[in-house]
């Protein structure tokens, strides 16, 4: 399941590669904020008898807006954007919570760690993962441990093995490879990335 070394998903990871200028891989260690174990936000009441947290994400800071645009930068985890989903099973934008969709064209913050590239500087369009472990982007990946970044005209970064904070515009799109499949559902508008 979480297994990158076989020949033939080497193959296919390298065809992704080349079909979106991007390459997958796979290394150790979770990013900060990105596992179930969030730090603790000390402005909302403790959960009780182990009960959910149905309280939204942390709010960071008021930003500028558009009319009809909520004003707070949310902070995301990658637990925040996951759903039910079997692994043999076709995404349907159904599957998708109203919280999930509720983000969607706010002004988020994500932690993750940024699949490996050619290119070490001047990076416009990257892959975030949840961490760089398990195989968080393509064949057999789970679609909401992955978000497409694409820096905002003007803007780039540099590659980093360590995690980083991505901040932009959330949406939902499918992103589909050579051979038709959905590879990714989140995209991000990047402002800022945090190294």
């Amino acid at each position: 399941m979480k297994s990158c070394r076989s020949a033939s998903h080497a193959a296919i990871l390298i065809g992704l590669f080349l079909a979106s200028g991007l390459l997958t891989g796979c290394q150790e260690s979770a990013a900060p904020g990105a596992s179930a174990q969030q730090p603790a936000d000390r402005s909302r009441p403790p959960r009780q008898n182990g009960a959910p947290d149905s309280t939204p994400p942390s709010v960071v800071k008021k930003t500028s807006r558009a009319p009809g645009t909520p004003t707070r930068l949310l902070d995301l985890s990658f637990d925040d954007i996951k759903f039910e989903m079997e692994k043999t099973e076709p995404f349907q934008r159904s599957m998708l919570t109203e919280k999930i969709e509720g983000y969607a064209g706010r002004k988020i913050r994500i932690r993750g760690y940024m699949l490996p590239s050619f290119v070490k500087d001047g990076i416009t369009r990257f892959v975030l993962v949840r961490d760089n472990m398990e195989c968080c982007f393509g064949p057999g990946a789970a679609l909401y441990d992955c978000v497409m970044v694409e820096m905002v005209a003007g803007k780039s970064t540099s590659y980093s093995v360590r995690p980083i904070a991505v901040t932009g515009i959330f949406s939902i799109r499918e992103w589909r490879d050579f051979d038709g499949a959905i590879r990714a559902i989140y995209h991000l508008e990047g402002q800022e990335v945090e190294m």
